[in-house]
């Protein structure tokens, strides 16, 4: 649980890293691994993370507002996740079909 300003700002930059653990190459992992900086993250992200959002082209994380409000000085609060993976607080949409996988299809 974080603030709103800070959820959105972590999603844009966790949507960018695991674009780099989609393609698995050297150049990626170097990229990567300047933004994680822990040998483990980086493995996880290029064998875990980005294989599960191979067919999906953008929005990996979703931002849930609470209702609530910080205590002290009323900030909004947030919850951020991400999508299609097991225990997640909501369902995602599955991912729309690009033109190119369409026109594959009908070949």
């Amino acid at each position: 649980m974080t603030t709103v300003a800070k959820a959105k700002e972590l999603r844009s930059i966790a949507d960018r890293v695991i674009g780099y653990g989609k393609c698995d190459s050297d150049h990626n992992k170097v990229l990567a691994n300047a933004i994680l900086r822990e040998k483990a993250a980086v493995v996880k992200l290029f064998e875990i993370i980005g294989p599960r959002y191979k067919d999906r082209n953008g929005g990996y994380t979703r931002v849930m507002k609470l209702m609530k409000q910080r205590r002290g000085d009323s900030a909004e609060m947030a919850f951020i996740e991400f999508v299609d993976r097991d225990g997640e607080l909501r369902k995602a949409r599955p991912p729309v079909k690009s033109i190119e996988s369409i026109v594959k299809e009908e070949m």
